[in-house]
């Protein structure tokens, strides 16, 4: 552990470049701040130490006895704090090259690919080499894990709730809607309406548990005798084509079903005081920003879009 006497690297650079340049004020010009701040660097280093390094006068500033050793000490630190510098400025280079993304599979089908699109037309604004993105897509539980193992940069999750144990920001909301295939019973109905004890009876056709889709659903019925499910997929697709082929009704995002409602291929079902809304979050771990770089970016835009989709509403 470092003990209270180290002086900090800006003052030692100091302290090496006055020995080049014989002068204090020489020093300052070269390091770029001024004279005033160079000799509070200087007396701040002389407290610390307990005995004089420089030696004033007219003709400038020669190092003390105790300077000169204090020069030949900081040069090795010097030169490694530069490699550490270095390696530090590689490793930022490569967090804006790169982003490795997970989304949950509302987003990532649905939203993060007009995100990215937007995110490139920024960086070629800016004259900016675009980033290359890598994208895993899975349901929320699985993104929230790959998150806190460090296996990607940043992950987008849907539910009622973020996950307690990482960073998040809303980036926007979504609500399930109940659909059946045109041939199912409830299709025919003019109403075209359930209540959520009937829903919660009937066997729906579900997705996979650690998916937002099913969390919300969940949550929504809660305190409700459920029936067991007919069927259970991994995939919003795979629950589209099982609910249009008549396997039974099911809760999918409306940004995944809108086409089929305008075609026809799955039909809208009304049920009455039940809350189907999710929220969408982006998620990191550490500070309370996400990474500086591309992954902030790409936050900033998509929360942007939420917000200015609220004001229109």
């Amino acid at each position: 552990m470092l003990g209270s006497h180290v002086p900090e690297l800006r003052a030692l650079e100091l302290l090496v470049v006055v020995s080049h340049t014989g002068s204090l004020s020489a020093a300052a010009a070269e390091l770029g701040i001024t004279q005033q701040a160079a000799s509070s660097r200087v007396r701040t280093m002389e407290s610390l130490i307990g005995a004089p390094l420089l030696d004033r006068s007219r003709r400038g500033s020669a190092l003390t006895p105790t300077g000169e050793l204090l020069v030949q000490w900081s040069t090795g630190v010097l030169e490694a704090a530069e490699q550490l510098d270095a390696g530090i400025a590689a490793l930022r280079a490569d967090r804006r090259g790169r982003l490795s993304v997970a989304a949950s599979l509302t987003i990532a089908e649905h939203l993060l690919p007009g995100w990215l699109v937007a995110l490139r037309a920024r960086q070629a604004q800016l004259g900016r080499t675009p980033t290359e993105v890598t994208m895993t897509a899975t349901n929320s539980q699985r993104v929230a894990a790959l998150v806190t193992a460090g296996e990607v940069d940043l992950g987008f999750v849907e539910g009622p709730d973020a996950p307690e144990d990482l960073r998040h920001r809303l980036v926007g909301t979504d609500t399930l809607v109940v659909v059946v295939g045109p041939g199912h019973a409830w299709a025919a109905r003019s109403s075209r309406r359930v209540t959520a004890t009937t829903l919660a009876a009937t066997p729906l056709v579900v997705r996979e548990p650690g998916s937002g889709t099913r969390t919300v659903l969940e949550r929504a019925l809660e305190g409700l005798p459920t029936a067991p499910p007919a069927l259970e997929l991994s995939s919003t697709a795979a629950v589209r084509s099982a609910v249009a082929a008549g396997a039974g009704p099911a809760a999918l995002g409306a940004h995944a079903i809108k086409d089929d409602l305008t075609t026809g291929r799955l039909v809208r079902i009304n049920v009455a005081g039940l809350d189907l809304t999710r929220r969408l979050h982006a998620v990191w771990r550490g500070g309370a920003h996400p990474p500086e770089g591309p992954a902030r970016d790409l936050v900033t835009w998509a929360a942007g879009q939420a917000s200015a989709r609220t004001s229109k509403n």
